[in-house]
């Protein structure tokens, strides 16, 4: 008879447990809800945390702002805003993914420029950033995916919005990727040409003129040119290269017997 009521006891403490696990977690989802921030209290401290270089919290506060008010004019600002954090925190697949989003949600957004200069921003940093603060001189010998996108999100923000804020800085660095971008060319062609593939160092310098005409490397393309068509005995298409290196760099090292590949090109030698 004593057994009983134990065997009972037994049988009910599985319930119990359970019933006590579901209201703790009742009593955590009623915390959770405790927060009665309207959209604009909630906007207004995630704009805080940013401003502060706190970039995870206020990434936490931009979705919790989305979740809670995903609807309005601080839901729409909070998700451009935490493309810029994502940007910042470092994490650039976050950082693009909300552009983008933002960019197909608010086609006429009046901020739209900016969903475009943070895709720039952080396809420029992911690659070209980071490697120019570290060996300035080697940028060029990585893969140029990234400084290509890079490019073409800064000159779709200029082509669509000439007048935006951010024009000017965009340009600017459109300019270095434009370098970088026929650095990486001539030196893909320098390549071809130690190997002795010449006709692929023709194609890739020709290529380096028609898409980066007036860049720094536009003359050593030439150069490339001249030596290549030589040695395939292509002389008419040699000193034609040859005619327009003398007519737009008179004083290319090239013409006067200075010429050599480079400082770094000597001291880098996994380049070959």
């Amino acid at each position: 008879m004593t057994s009983f009521p134990a065997q009972r006891l037994r049988a009910l403490l599985p319930i119990a447990l359970l019933l006590a696990l579901f209201l703790g977690l009742a009593g955590c989802n009623s915390d959770d809800n405790l927060d009665t921030r309207t959209a604009e209290e909630i906007y207004a401290d995630a704009k805080a945390k940013l401003d502060k270089g706190n970039y995870q919290g206020a990434v936490y506060d931009y979705k919790n702002l989305q979740t809670r008010y995903p609807f309005g004019r601080y839901a729409e600002q909070a998700q451009l805003e935490m493309g810029y954090a994502f940007y910042k925190a470092g994490i650039p697949e976050q950082a693009l993914a909300t552009a983008d989003r933002f960019i197909r949600m608010y086609p006429t957004h009046p901020n739209l420029d900016y969903a475009y200069y943070i895709r720039g921003l952080t396809n420029y940093e992911q690659r070209v950033g980071f490697l120019e603060r570290l060996m300035p001189s080697r940028v060029r010998d990585r893969d140029q995916s990234a400084a290509l996108d890079a490019f073409q999100d800064f000159d779709e923000l200029c082509r669509r919005f000439p007048d935006s804020r951010y024009c000017p800085d965009a340009r600017q660095r459109m300019v270095y990727l434009r370098n970088n971008l026929s650095y990486y060319e001539i030196d893909v062609a320098n390549y071809y040409m130690r190997r002795k593939a010449y006709v692929a160092a023709a194609n890739r310098a020709r290529y380096l003129i028609e898409t980066y005409p007036g860049t720094p490397e536009a003359g050593n393309a030439l150069v490339v040119l001249h030596e290549a068509y030589s040695e395939l005995d292509l002389p008419e298409l040699a000193d034609d290269a040859l005619r327009v290196l003398e007519h737009n760099y008179p004083g290319h090292p090239y013409l006067t017997g200075d010429y050599e590949k480079g400082f770094w090109g000597k001291l880098w030698p996994w380049g070959d």
